[in-house]
């Protein structure tokens, strides 16, 4: 074997030279991540036999990988030691072996494939989810087996940077990488960061120290206020209680049952597996048991099978069928209900008064994950549960049971006006009785 000289950065020699369960490196643009990691690897598989998978959230197909950052790696030291073959390379002396895979369609099967596994390489970690990573990390089991991961952060909640760098356990090892670290930064890249800090420093920020991007118009609520909304502050109201269900749509997702009066939200109630029927008797049984003035449930897939089992079961007084799709109370302002119920949780959430929410992660995710989407007339629209469910991983079925819980306004039979938010207009506070013409009053 001919030896090679190749120059790696400093802030990457661990990953050749230091023992770490998780070698967790990030930044921005420049840092030099991609070609840290790839020589690094290059350089390990030319000491020893070693398996390694490269592996991403997607990937559609090869080109999608780092395959061709490792050829060009190959070639660029003339490393004539590895053979590059259209879906893998192997070193021909020492025996490692480099694979490509997505982790998005892996079933359980194909995922076995890793057990043997050295060095797993995380490539772009920041679009990782939770579920996926819940089925890789036991699956990469060898004594002494490393999980590489780089990533440029996109979120304050990224799943991976959650679960492995915001709190560092004695396995992990977390590197900031940006562009002034590099020392093969060619200078016209460090003109144009210098030149994005004085136009916007947001955006200097995110795209070249590899901090999480500012919560934008892109952005429907906040992940602040939902930290907030999560602190415990109360723990009852005489607000009227309010269910809101969301009905699952597939095998993945489940159905959430969610309890809400007024500004405290303190229950979440998910299921899976259950049919329509089942769905049907769980919900009367929560009628029974806890007398909610109403019960928006939504009416894609088996959502109208339930709905009517539960009418006809003499609930129709109680129960309210609410399509997704269906047109806004102000159609002026929302591209459909969705929309509506979802902007009103951003509403009490930002409300003047404290609310309350379970201090639940995968609430939290949805909430503040889901996206704007443009349309014309400035309406608000939501990118859709499929949309939403390609991105993230999961369907967000708890945050989906929360906005459900706003389709209507809600008060209580013969007492004084509570909207389901827990406030009352002061038009409302000194309207005339015989001025009210809503039969519930």
């Amino acid at each position: 074997m001919e030896t090679a000289k190749i120059r790696i950065p400093r802030v990457f020699s661990p990953l050749l030279r230091e023992s770490w369960r998780y070698k967790f490196y990030y930044g921005g643009r420049a840092g030099g991540k991609s070609f840290g990691f790839a020589d690094s690897l290059l350089m390990k598989g030319r000491e020893t036999k070693i398996f390694v998978a490269c592996v991403r959230e997607i990937q559609d197909s090869i080109k999608d990988s780092v395959h061709k950052l490792l050829s060009d790696r190959i070639n660029y030291y003339e490393l004539n030691d590895y053979k590059v073959y259209e879906d893998r390379i192997d070193n021909i002396i020492t025996g490692t072996r480099i694979i490509f895979k997505g982790l998005r369609d892996q079933n359980a099967q194909n995922i076995k494939s890793l057990e043997g596994v050295d060095i797993c390489w995380i490539e772009e970690a920041q679009t990782i989810t939770k579920k996926s990573w819940d089925v890789l990390d036991p699956t990469i089991r060898k004594d002494g087996s490393e999980i590489w991961i780089s990533m440029n952060r996109k979120e304050e909640n990224d799943a991976l940077w959650k679960i492995l760098a915001a709190n560092p356990d004695e396995r992990t090892l977390v590197r900031k990488v940006n562009y002034y670290d590099n020392p093969f930064c060619p200078e016209e890249i460090k003109i144009q960061a210098e030149k994005c800090k004085e136009r916007d420093y947001d955006d200097y920020c995110h795209i070249w120290l590899g901090e999480p991007m500012a919560q934008g118009d892109y952005k429907l609520i906040n992940s602040q206020t939902v930290r907030e909304a999560m602190e415990p502050k109360m723990d009852s109201s005489t607000s009227p209680l309010v269910i809101g269900l969301d009905i699952a749509r597939a095998g993945s997702d489940k159905s959430v049952f969610c309890f809400r009066k007024g500004r405290y939200c303190y229950k979440l109630h998910a299921v899976k597996g259950f049919d329509t029927v089942e769905i049907a008797d769980l919900t009367t049984r929560f009628i029974r048991d806890h007398h909610p003035q109403r019960v928006f449930l939504d009416l894609g897939n088996s959502g109208a099978g339930v709905y009517d089992i539960l009418t006809h079961r003499g609930y129709g007084e109680i129960v309210r069928g609410i399509n997704f799709g269906g047109k806004a109370i102000q159609s002026d302002r929302y591209k459909n209900k969705r929309a509506e119920m979802w902007d009103s949780v951003n509403q009490w959430l930002r409300g003047d008064l404290p609310v309350q929410l379970p201090d639940d992660e995968e609430l939290f995710d949805e909430l503040c994950a889901i996206e704007r989407v443009k349309v014309a007339q400035d309406q608000l629209q939501l990118e859709d549960k499929e949309e939403f469910k390609k991105r993230v991983g999961r369907s967000p079925d708890k945050a989906d049971a929360l906005a459900l819980t706003f389709a209507e306004p809600v008060f209580d039979i013969g007492r004084p006006r509570l909207y389901g938010n827990g406030m009352v207009t002061v038009e409302d506070m000194f309207m005339d009785n015989t001025q009210r013409s809503n039969s519930e009053w």
